[in-house]
């Protein structure tokens, strides 16, 4: 190459070029060059170019914003600040920039261009992804995943709970799972995924290149299959996720233990694995504390001679009405149950009425008003006392 070459463009694409090569090419190109494309080479950082005026000033885009007018970064790694750098540089007054492109793919950037639209802001330059309440909107899914993995995306959480997800779209989470991103926290709440989008998602959880810490999936229809395919994926991977919300779905006979079992398992990370809402997870804590063992995990539960009264019974109601409590037998005998205590108890017993056989409230002051409120739990066609 000589230093009298006039050059408009120059393209070297997919040729090897490394960092020495860039060296060689900064002294043979001078101020004729007007493009020059080195995409697909492993230039490094070492081997970035300075531009040079006959008078050997070196230009920099902040110092010299008003010629560069196109940007192609595609497939590179921008680190934690690189693309805000840039996009600052749009914010310059001066600056001549009409196209900077960072993105790997056309679905990507349409992605990013109508999330930009629907936010106020480029998904490019925040952390926290919020679309709950579907304003996904039109956006496909597919294009949705290949933003959420382009090195660009510093993602770290998105929220798609509320939104109408469907199996397709959790094969496309699963993908996103399986690549590698910084993806750390996944809500998917109120989205009705049913078993088959769990079990999708669990694709992408056994994953070894996973590293999600973070999954709701409060009230999304999910039942003992779906209980039973996310205890397989994280056995298969346990030592990523801390946290797992399950609260409002239906785990069956077995599905809560499915998952508490892995609590056992000595490489499984999980530190919150949540079935209850608040009311009653704090009275599966009280009946934790009396009997010594997780209710959840009994078909069993005998409090009788504790003296409950109506307000200890209106805490246990929350429990017993929430569909992760499968007991088939209840005793409360001697514990001071009154009428008031019968409305709330019965009220539990028909929210959750498939798995209780036995009741016994022998040694209480029902009453026969008390004793006809507990009677109505016979008209609910799903009722399965046997024993009364």
């Amino acid at each position: 190459m000589y230093g009298s070459i006039f050059v408009l463009f120059y393209r070297l694409k997919c040729i090897s070029i490394t960092d020495e090569g860039c060296a060689a090419l900064a002294s043979a190109f001078h101020s004729n060059l007007r493009e020059l494309d080195l995409s697909r080479n492993q230039i490094g950082d070492s081997g970035k170019f300075t531009v040079h005026t006959t008078d050997t000033q070196t230009f920099r885009l902040q110092s010299n914003p008003s010629h560069l007018i196109e940007l192609d970064l595609t497939g590179n790694d921008p680190g934690q600040s690189g693309v805000k750098e840039l996009k600052d540089l749009l914010q310059n007054g001066p600056c001549s920039l009409k196209t900077i492109r960072f993105l790997q793919s056309p679905a990507a950037e349409e992605a990013c261009e109508y999330l930009t639209g629907v936010l106020g802001k480029s998904p490019l330059l925040l952390k926290e992804l919020d679309l709950s309440g579907d304003k996904l909107g039109d956006l496909d899914g597919e294009k949705l995943s290949a933003l959420l993995m382009d090195s660009h995306s510093k993602l770290e959480k998105i929220m798609l709970n509320n939104c109408e997800l469907t199996e397709k779209s959790c094969s496309v989470l699963a993908t996103v799972l399986s690549s590698k991103t910084i993806l750390k926290e996944m809500n998917l709440n109120n989205s009705r995924l049913l078993d088959s989008g769990v079990k999708e998602i669990c694709e992408g959880l056994k994953n070894p290149v996973c590293e999600l810490k973070i999954l709701k999936l409060s009230d999304c229809s999910i039942t003992e299959e779906g209980y039973k395919a996310l205890a397989s994926a994280l056995r298969s991977n346990p030592s990523h996720l801390i946290e797992l919300d399950l609260t409002g779905n239906d785990p069956g006979q077995s599905g809560v233990k499915e998952l508490s079992d892995l609590l056992q398992n000595p490489n499984c990370q999980l530190k919150t694995l949540r079935f209850l809402d608040p009311a009653a997870d704090e009275a599966c804590q009280y009946v934790t504390g009396i009997v010594g063992k997780n209710p959840l995990l009994l078909r069993e539960l005998n409090l009788s001679e504790h003296e409950l009264g109506d307000t200890r019974v209106n805490q246990i109601a929350a429990l017993l009405q929430d569909k992760h409590c499968q007991l088939n037998t209840l005793i409360l005998n001697n514990n001071c149950i009154t009428e008031g205590g019968c409305h709330v108890l019965a009220a539990a017993l028909n929210s959750n009425p498939s798995n209780l056989t036995e009741l016994d409230l022998s040694e209480n002051k029902l009453g026969n008003p008390g004793m006809k409120i507990i009677l109505t739990l016979f008209e609910n066609v799903q009722c399965r006392l046997e024993k009364l």
